[in-house]
């Protein structure tokens, strides 16, 4: 939900009600029958004429075929579209044939050359490099790098960044990390060629080099929503994680996130991973710069709440490290190593100072969409965005 189709819903163009769900969240409503799926099309790079199909062989490998897993066993019709048929049987197949409808050859599925894009590349700016060097500051003065030490960190740019940092904090201290979780990019891959990283639990490849190193090194594990998110399960990989470094488009001061829509109340994207890593990881880190083409990160209340601040451990940017209050041990241990802590409320006042208050969006009274937790719990809900002449 995010561009046009976000624009599109936003305005209430949709006739239905739009369901925003982490992937954990997603698995569990198909678990639990609360999201039937008549029909699924699974684009596969590789795939046999039985239906056997994964994401990692042919010429448009993309990486993990893993989201459509939960789709191929519970959807009523299951169709596989390929242009990389192979015989039987096919060599790798998270997604299996005997769940398989239909199969159809196409010239094309896609260029996946296309799959890097600018947001999963480091950034230049000075102030998005302190703030993840703070980042990876922090995950080391505080005791949580260690050896054997596990991380997941995000797509977004100042996520890449903090592992770059983190892993020259690594090098210095001759420690390794035991796994990464999540999507996998070229930066994590390095790591594990290096040695600094023992292995990548991958669901989603954000560039070609991991789709090379998915395909070819048996260290880099295709994982599926319910082994690494799902909450209906035993036991999910993302309650392993030390700690995960995550984004944000808005912070309140009670540490509510918002990564779904923009400050002025239109769709942004959907949830992703993000809610269930920050609810199951022992320290859960969002990452932002105090304010955004002069709109602040932290406002008294985020437009919409994506993932509840009583899972959100500590806020880092450019100026400071807010602590939740329901972290004692981490302040402490922050401030025993001299680190820059600051209080939600003032990071909020000092940057007002610079941008001003900004305007409260304007809504109209219909709800467009509803935020789902990963419990199946509604977290919020995202109302029309007024148009002008309702505002005025």
């Amino acid at each position: 939900m995010y561009g046009p189709v976000g624009a599109a819903c936003t305005r209430g163009a949709m006739k239905g009600l739009c369901v925003l769900r982490s992937h954990g969240g997603r698995q569990r409503a198909i678990q639990d029958g609360d999201l039937p799926i008549d029909a699924a099309f699974i684009a596969a790079p590789c795939a046999d004429p039985f239906g056997n199909a994964n994401g990692v062989l042919g010429r448009s490998a993309c990486g993990p075929l893993t989201y459509p897993v939960p789709d191929s066993l519970a959807a009523e019709r299951v169709a596989v579209i390929t242009d990389g048929l192979v015989p039987f049987p096919c060599a790798r197949r998270p997604v299996a044939g005997g769940n398989v409808d239909w199969v159809l050859e196409v010239a094309s599925i896609g260029d996946s050359s296309r799959i890097v894009s600018g947001s999963t590349l480091p950034p230049r700016s000075p102030t998005q490099l302190a703030v993840a060097e703070l980042t990876a500051r922090f995950i080391e003065e505080t005791g949580i790098m260690r050896d054997g030490f596990s991380f997941q960190a995000g797509a977004g740019g100042i996520s890449l960044a903090a592992i770059v940092f983190l892993a020259e904090r690594m090098r210095a201290k001759g420690v390794k990390a035991s796994f990464a979780h999540g999507g996998a990019t070229g930066i994590l891959v390095r790591l594990l060629e290096e040695g600094l990283l023992g292995s990548i639990v991958d669901l989603q490849s954000f560039d070609l080099e991991a789709v090379r190193s998915c395909r070819d090194n048996p260290r880099h594990i295709e994982s599926t929503p319910f082994d690494s998110y799902g909450p209906r399960a035993a036991g999910c990989a993302a309650n392993l994680l030390d700690v995960a470094i995550l984004g944000a488009t808005e912070i309140d001061l009670d540490f509510n996130v918002n990564v779904s829509t923009h400050s002025d109340g239109v769709l942004l994207h959907g949830m992703g991973g993000h809610a269930d890593a920050a609810a199951c990881a022992g320290c859960s880190i969002i990452t932002a710069p105090s304010f955004r083409s002069r709109i602040p990160i932290v406002r008294e209340r985020v437009t919409t709440v994506s993932c509840p601040g009583d899972v959100v451990d500590v806020v880092v940017t450019e100026r400071g490290i807010a602590v939740n209050p329901r972290r004692p041990d981490l302040a402490d241990r922050a401030r025993s190593a001299g680190l820059p802590l600051i209080d939600l409320a003032r990071l909020m006042h000092d940057v007002h100072a610079i941008t001003g208050v900004p305007d409260e969006p304007a809504f109209a009274d219909r709800v467009v969409a509803l935020v789902e937790w990963r419990d199946g719990t509604i977290l919020d809900v995202i109302r029309q965005v007024a148009e002008p002449a309702a505002r005025a």
